[in-house]
């Protein structure tokens, strides 16, 4: 079963965006594993798995980098998005914030 490089970084993102809350001032980086695969599968769930190395080439065939500056997020409809572009204000405080 090979996953694309954009599928773990989506699925990494979803986890992330699954957190209890988001504060504006304390955002925390991802701890992704190496030798670990993330998947978000057709019917929106997400999985981890143990990867090993005998079919690395295979798992880069098609794979795609995510490029830096690509912000993931679930909308209200419940389906995974990604966004290119700024996301941050000039302070630093994100962008889409709630207005608390």
């Amino acid at each position: 079963m090979a996953f694309s490089t954009k599928t773990l970084a989506l699925v990494t993102m979803l986890g992330a965006f699954a957190a209890p809350a988001f504060a504006q001032t304390a955002a925390t980086p991802w701890e992704l594993k190496p030798d670990t695969g993330y998947a978000y599968d057709k019917e929106g769930k997400t999985f981890s798995y143990k990867m090993g190395t005998s079919n690395a080439g295979e798992l880069l065939k098609g794979a795609k980098k995510v490029p830096k500056g690509t912000l993931f997020f679930i909308g209200q409809n419940g389906q995974l998005y990604m966004r290119s572009g700024t996301y941050l204000e000039g302070d630093g405080k994100f962008k889409f914030g709630s207005n608390q």
